[in-house]
């Protein structure tokens, strides 16, 4: 089929014509390497006054674009689209990290669940804005519901992680799968090093934290609370003991961080 812009820009296809790329919205840029690559692959030249994870303001201009017409209108639809959404999960990344204000580590484990095209410029968009896409930074073997009903139970999942020494095992607790303060024990008896209370129920937060208290074992595990945490419940869940706040889809289904690209003239020719 016939590109319609092969046509509309047949007698204007051997110019080259500038454009300035404005930000919309203040926020974190993203999406750098993946734009310059797309720019590279369409063989437009980007230039970004910014680079990945600075801080970009409202109606800022954050670089600009040199191309024929054609590729110009193909780089307003893809370069912008990647730094854009990019943008959009560094800037409620951001948001969170500065709510919780330090009082708990952000974390976001939700670029896994991506498209494998998206999976690399999410995980760099989540980082960008300061929050780390792993529950530690050690090694570390996640035992999620799945895994903990394949072999049978938490006792018997964490069994099977001892040819891995040096390993963190983080252990999900979900109450659907029992009681939490069992499963609990089960995980500190076991060796567990985080617990994932993956429910999104402070009561059941609060049983978890009760039974490691009461097993005098809160300061052998770290907790960690997840399930639908929204970024306005962060000021409120950093006052409890929580060490670990993982926020997914908050962060990776984030707002686009608008911007335009505006054609301001041809190469060569005066622009501001």
């Amino acid at each position: 089929m016939e590109d319609i812009r092969d046509v509309l820009f047949q007698d204007v296809c051997q110019k080259k014509f500038r454009a300035v790329l404005v930000a919309e919205r203040a926020g974190i840029l993203s999406g750098v390497q993946a734009a310059k690559a797309q720019a590279a692959e369409l063989g437009v030249a980007l230039e970004l006054c910014k680079q990945e994870g600075d801080s970009i303001g409202h109606n800022e201009r954050i670089g600009h674009i040199v191309a024929p017409p054609k590729e110009m209108a193909m780089a307003e639809e893809s370069v912008i689209g990647t730094l854009a959404k990019a943008s959009g999960i560094a800037t409620a990344a951001n948001t969170a990290v500065l709510l919780a204000d330090g009082k708990t580590r952000v974390i976001c484990g939700s670029w896994k669940k991506m498209p494998p095209e998206l999976k690399s410029v999410v995980r760099q968009a989540v980082m960008a804005g300061g929050v780390s896409f792993r529950i530690c930074d050690t090694p570390m073997i996640y035992l999620d519901k799945n895994y903990i009903r394949m072999l049978g139970s938490i006792s018997l999942a964490l069994a099977a992680c001892r040819p891995f020494k040096g390993y963190t095992r983080v252990i999900q607790i979900r109450s659907e799968d029992g009681d939490v303060m069992e499963q609990t024990v089960q995980a500190v008896q076991g060796g567990a090093g985080i617990l994932m209370v993956d429910t999104g129920k402070l009561e059941d937060l609060d049983r978890c934290i009760g039974c490691l208290e009461s097993m005098g074992a809160r300061s052998q595990v770290k907790v960690a609370f997840s399930g639908n945490v929204k970024l306005t419940d962060i000021p409120a869940l950093t006052q409890r003991d929580i060490d670990l706040l993982c926020i997914g889809k908050e962060i990776v289904d984030a707002q686009l961080l608008d911007m335009k690209l505006d054609v301001v003239g041809e190469e060569g020719k005066t622009w501001d």
